[in-house]
């Protein structure tokens, strides 16, 4: 896939300052990449957070376009995700995923500026230059290719007169799914805030407090801590509640066995740094948390609405919410909630789609944070305006 990109759905000043980005960030990484116009674009970067950024998405997407979500949300739809507010280096970083993904992977040129007169560990690189592996990090694939591309790590420190040519060992032959050397892998990964060596259990954060007793009912309590694995039958996700992240299946639907079992504390086994380590590499990337307390929330009400809500109030969306491709009826009912609030009736009457399934995704916005019931404000009493008998008499 040519590497082209092209832009739309987004107002004037949004575009010229991503432009600006991008012209700064490709000329880091050597001119690799192309801006073009839309339709001649491999990769399209859409403003997701905009009414008609969605819409925009489902047309590149039926063009068969590579598109970039440009977005304040945690999770994008789209195949790739540019953070707002973003800078020349995130654009930088997105261009290295995006070719690493492609199978031309950028190795970002090392900064000549103040390098170290002898050798360093790869530890020291990575706090005198952070942005240069955090470009890095985004070209690292996984399984076989992790030895080429170590060896390419190696290549660029001996270049930059880092390491000595004469003593620059080759990287070991790795298996598929099989993590980099840990030198390398250290020094090819952004830094992870420090956790501590022993992982707390698990607890309640006060005696008195009534354990929850489902995974949707622990994940909203912000009880949990540290790193644990939940288990059900063959299914196995690892949980980061410090970093709100976790690692399963990219679907959501092979989870909802997790989400109808009783859970108790002790169904939360703690993971310590090495089993994390070396199971988190053969998962893929970490997603974002709030993916699994959305799919609490969807699958807790089984058709009604949530405990505590009325379901003649009106909700609204307070901004455009992350839509699962396994789920494709919800863009219609949030394309709905988006034009303001309405009632569930008039929801369900709008989008064509059952009740069961509105109250499902209210559910699940209103456990994210994208929804909420709407009030009206009470209209300010008007100051100048007399009240009562003498009041009119004053007035005449």
């Amino acid at each position: 896939m040519s590497l082209t990109l092209g832009m739309t759905g987004m107002d004037p000043a949004t575009e010229t300052a991503l432009k600006g980005a991008f012209t700064e960030a490709n000329a880091d990484i050597g001119g690799a990449w192309k801006l073009v116009p839309e339709p001649d674009a491999a990769y399209v970067v859409v403003d997701m957070d905009t009414l008609y950024g969605p819409m925009s998405w489902l047309r590149l997407h039926a063009a068969d376009k590579t598109v970039i979500g440009l977005t304040t949300a945690a999770r994008t739809q789209a195949d790739f995700r540019l953070e707002r507010p973003f800078t020349a280096a995130s654009v930088r970083a997105l261009l290295c995923e995006a070719a690493a993904a492609a199978g031309q992977p950028i190795i970002p040129a090392m900064p000549t500026a103040q390098l170290p007169a002898e050798p360093a560990a790869p530890e020291e690189l990575t706090d005198a230059f952070p942005e240069f592996f955090a470009d890095l990090a985004a070209t690292i694939p996984t399984g076989g290719a992790a030895m080429e591309t170590a060896a390419a790590v190696a290549a660029v420190a001996v270049a930059a007169g880092t390491a000595a040519p004469a003593t620059a060992a080759a990287p070991a032959p790795a298996s598929a799914g099989t993590a980099l050397p840990e030198a390398w892998a250290t020094a090819a990964k952004p830094a992870r805030a420090s956790a501590p060596e022993a992982v707390a259990e698990p607890t309640t954060a006060a005696p008195t407090t009534t354990a929850p007793t489902t995974l949707a009912g622990w994940l909203a309590s912000g009880q949990l801590k540290g790193r644990c694995r939940v288990r059900a039958g063959h299914l196995s996700v690892l949980i980061d509640n410090d970093l709100q992240t976790y690692f399963g299946p990219a679907s959501l639907k092979p989870l909802a066995e997790l989400f109808g079992q009783r859970m108790g504390r002790d169904s939360f086994e703690v993971v310590n740094d090495a089993a994390w380590d070396h199971d988190t590499a053969a998962q893929g990337g970490a997603q974002p948390l709030s993916r699994l307390v959305w799919f609490g929330g969807l699958l807790g009400g089984n058709g009604t609405l949530a405990s505590g809500y009325d379901p003649s109030d009106r909700y609204r969306l307070l901004k455009w919410p992350q839509t699962e491709r396994e789920y494709p009826k919800h863009f219609r009912i949030a394309t709905v909630m988006m034009k303001g609030p309405a009632t569930l009736s008039e929801i369900t009457d709008a989008s064509g789609v059952t009740r069961q399934e509105v109250n499902d995704f209210v559910n699940a916005s209103l456990a994210t944070g994208f929804a909420e019931p709407y009030r009206e404000l009470e209209p300010e009493p008007d100051a100048n305006k007399a009240g009562g008998l003498f009041g009119r008499l004053r007035g005449r």
